[in-house]
């Protein structure tokens, strides 16, 4: 007998949303700022939280923004670029726990953590299985792996075992494998051709559309976040691609 999954959700967004070149593109003329977010929760269900991998917001402010959206609405969060690019992972479980217990502040609007790699850093399992030891099994993470010498089948095996999702991205005209190893699906899109530059073309998000259908359709979450902000390309091509998987 067939087993049938339930439906997955399409989480489709951007990787953030405060950028003062998206005025009178996406925001409205005249918008306040501070309305920003909640006309972005108007628009979509899910953003990726960039500025964290810049600086850490404490609990306080993750909490505020937990108070700022509607019930369904979800963050991404990008972890802080001190676990991945200055201590490439080689962190205590305290520094990790402070860092998690902060977003949960965010309460039933967390979404997966993302931990982006910084590339030319190459594979390196052993550092990999001791960090993933020290995350908690109750959350949703995702690994961008920036050097392609990460792309092996082991690394796969070790992220299905963990239930952590292998980040699909594309950047600077280099396309990830399209592999999928947890319970969800998480894909970033940098850019067609450039980083954070260019709209991708209908034909492209089709295929995109395709993706995110079949994955939904066995049962996953698909998330998915555009970072070509540059004149406002992420949230009309997250629009676009959100009316073709309706269509």
């Amino acid at each position: 007998m067939t087993k049938l999954h339930k439906q997955g959700n399409c989480l489709i967004g951007t990787s953030g949303w405060q950028y003062k070149h998206w005025k009178n593109i996406f925001y409205p003329e005249g918008l306040n700022s501070k309305d920003w977010l909640n006309y972005y929760v108007g628009q979509f269900e899910a953003v990726e939280l960039n500025s964290s991998f810049y600086h850490q917001p404490s609990k306080k402010v993750f909490a505020g923004w937990d108070k700022a959206v509607s019930d369904s609405f979800i963050f991404a969060v990008k972890a802080p670029r001190f676990f991945t690019h200055l201590k490439k992972l080689n962190v205590s479980k305290e520094q990790l726990d402070t860092f998690i217990d902060a977003a949960r502040g965010l309460g039933k609007h967390l979404g997966p953590i993302l931990f982006q790699l910084p590339p030319k850093w190459h594979l390196d399992m052993e550092r990999l299985q001791h960090f993933l030891q020290l995350l908690p099994n109750d959350l949703q993470v995702t690994i961008e792996f920036r050097d392609s010498s990460w792309y092996r089948p082991e690394l796969y095996t070790l992220l299905n075992k963990n239930d952590i999702a292998f980040c699909i991205y594309e950047l600077g005209g280099h396309q990830s494998p399209i592999i999928s190893t947890a319970s969800f699906v998480y894909v970033r899109l940098h850019g067609p051709s450039q980083k954070y530059r260019g709209s991708y073309s209908t034909a492209k998000l089709q295929s995109w559309a395709d993706d995110m259908v079949k994955w939904m359709q066995q049962g996953k979450d698909a998330y998915l976040f555009f970072d070509n902000d540059e004149s406002g390309y992420a949230p009309q091509n997250a629009l676009q691609l959100l009316r073709l998987i309706g269509a």
